[in-house]
């Protein structure tokens, strides 16, 4: 066996463990975990365009034939790549934020972790604004399942007590400015020379206290002498409620 194939062997073993305890169906599970994994590492440092198979698979330490037991193609890779990351993320987001006492601090941990998301998985970033170019249905996929789960979140939290009940066209509305919140901020404020950064906490406050309390006040006059500048609107979350305050 050649040195080099031999090296790639040997490092794959070492990453699936004692390979003889492992059944077919676990091992090539493994392996096309591995692929996925080193993919993500590979576009997330140059880019979709510039990601080959040939250094995938070397990260991987699989040989480069495997590859194409597991996808059809590099393109094929590409399709899978980012929903495998969004059902890692959503997890992620999941498991920090299911614990809050109401859904508006809910909200706070489900924004804090896709920020947590960034700093611990940083190739993500890349892999998610380059695939509108690059995989556009993976991306498309993308923005459908975090959309649709917003809408349910929100829509859950109206019924529950914890949010106003809006028109049901709306919660779409709200979901992609939500959205788009995470998308513009992460670009200003956690993103840094190519790098990712804890967010700053002024940021988580300055959102929560927009989306609990909301900003300006339709009501108020233009020279804001109106007495209606005085009342307030009810927004779209109580704040008493982020702060677990009975009604």
């Amino acid at each position: 066996m050649k040195p080099e194939r031999q090296k790639r062997k040997l490092t794959l073993v070492k990453k699936l463990g004692k390979a003889q305890k492992l059944t077919r169906a676990q091992k090539q599970s493994q392996i096309r975990a591995a692929l996925l994994e080193a993919a993500a590492k590979v576009v997330g440092e140059v880019g979709y365009s510039a990601a080959m198979v040939s250094t995938i698979t070397r990260r991987a330490g699989v040989a480069q034939g495997t590859f194409y037991n597991y996808f059809r193609s590099r393109q094929d890779l590409f399709d899978q790549l980012l929903p495998s990351m969004s059902e890692e993320m959503l997890g992620f987001i999941k498991e920090r934020s299911s614990l809050a006492p109401n859904d508006a601090a809910r909200e706070k941990l489900r924004f804090e972790a896709y920020f947590a998301y960034l700093v611990k998985r940083p190739e993500f970033y890349r892999i998610l604004y380059e695939s509108e170019l690059f995989s556009p249905e993976a991306f498309q996929q993308h923005i459908d399942v975090v959309a649709n789960g917003y809408q349910r979140v929100l829509k859950r939290a109206a019924d529950a007590g914890d949010a106003h009940t809006v028109d049901p066209r709306e919660y779409e509305v709200l979901a992609f400015m939500l959205m788009g919140a995470r998308k513009y901020l992460s670009s200003r404020f956690a993103r840094s020379n190519g790098s990712m950064r804890e967010l700053p906490d002024f940021v988580t406050k300055a959102y929560m206290r927009f989306v609990c309390n909301g900003f300006w006040d339709e009501h108020a006059s233009i020279a804001n002498s109106s007495p209606a500048r005085q009342t307030r609107k009810p927004a779209l979350v109580s704040d008493r409620v982020l702060r677990g305050e009975k009604a």
